[in-house]
């Protein structure tokens, strides 16, 4: 008896000091070469994401750069001829060539923004991953592991749980497609004023439609953005709430 004790002990394998843990996280997760497909994923985002905030700007600089051409074309012509009907046919031609401009660049530009919130929604998967894989990481991560629109846009700092149209707006104005909105809705009242001066009106009531034409591009502008972010967040696919039981 004390023998097959012996045999057996002999033959049950000896674990080796070398085998590294078992992995805390998912099965899938345990494979080695999920971290190096992760992190190539992790890379391949980050440079997409570098990508629509290169062309962002280019087209910010190129609306910017026909918008001054035509500020000072006009500025020299004004002190050549004055301000002849010739003059303010060439204002309403010059200023409705860059409202185009203008309006073409800012969609360019929310598109822009769509897709890099479909980028950081993609990098807080591969965060929730790692963290699967290491939960001990979490105190050192800055950055949220979830992809519903609350985790992505965390990355941007604290915003209020509820905030007012107040801080909407204040938000909206800062960012380069409020800026481009604001600057291309001023276009539109120029255009407009110099369109109902050319048709004969006098300097008042061009001074009102100059205005009504910025109010009433704002308020389109405005009203788009809002939507398309409202379309975001519906289109979303959520795999990793920040509330459990929310995942669309």
């Amino acid at each position: 008896m004390e023998e097959r004790s012996a045999q057996a002990a002999t033959e049950r394998p000896i674990p080796s000091a070398e085998e590294p843990p078992p992995s805390p996280g998912p099965p899938h997760l345990a494979d080695p070469r999920a971290l190096t497909i992760l992190t190539t994923e992790h890379w391949s985002l980050l440079t997409a994401r570098s990508l629509v905030y290169n062309e962002a700007f280019a087209r910010a600089g190129m609306f910017l750069t026909f918008l001054t051409g035509t500020l000072v074309a006009l500025g020299f012509v004004s002190q050549g001829s004055g301000y002849t009907r010739e003059f303010l046919l060439l204002a309403t031609v010059l200023l409705g060539f860059d409202l185009f401009i203008g309006l073409a660049t800012l969609g360019r530009i929310s598109s822009a923004s769509a897709e890099e919130i479909r980028a950081m929604q993609g990098m807080n998967r591969l965060r929730h991953a790692y963290l699967e894989m290491v939960p001990t990481l979490e105190p050192y991560f800055s950055t949220s592991p979830n992809d519903d629109l609350q985790g992505v846009l965390s990355i941007y700092g604290a915003t209020p749980e509820r905030p007012t149209f107040l801080n909407n707006y204040a938000h909206g104005m800062t960012t380069t497609p409020g800026m481009i909105g604001t600057i291309t809705a001023a276009v539109g009242g120029a255009f407009a004023a110099a369109f109902a001066l050319l048709l004969g009106a006098t300097p008042m009531i061009g001074i009102v439609a100059g205005l009504v034409g910025f109010a009433i591009l704002t308020a389109v502008i405005w009203m788009a953005a809002l939507r398309q972010f409202r379309s975001i967040d519906r289109q979303l696919e959520i795999r990793f709430p920040s509330q459990p039981g929310s995942e669309q």
